[in-house]
């Protein structure tokens, strides 16, 4: 008897696990594209004065 269960709760464990990483993805990220870049670029010399 405590065999059976100890399988069953493993079983349950794993295909959790499975139906998880391949399961449909439960994000709620909004929709909004590519961001444009609006940083300073980088100069060679300035680097060293951090």
């Amino acid at each position: 008897m405590a065999i059976s269960r100890m399988l069953d709760r493993i079983t349950q464990y794993i295909s959790e696990a499975v139906i998880r990483i391949f399961g449909p993805t439960d994000d709620a990220y909004p929709i909004i594209g590519v961001q444009p870049f609006t940083g300073k670029p980088y100069k060679r010399g300035t680097a060293h004065s951090w």
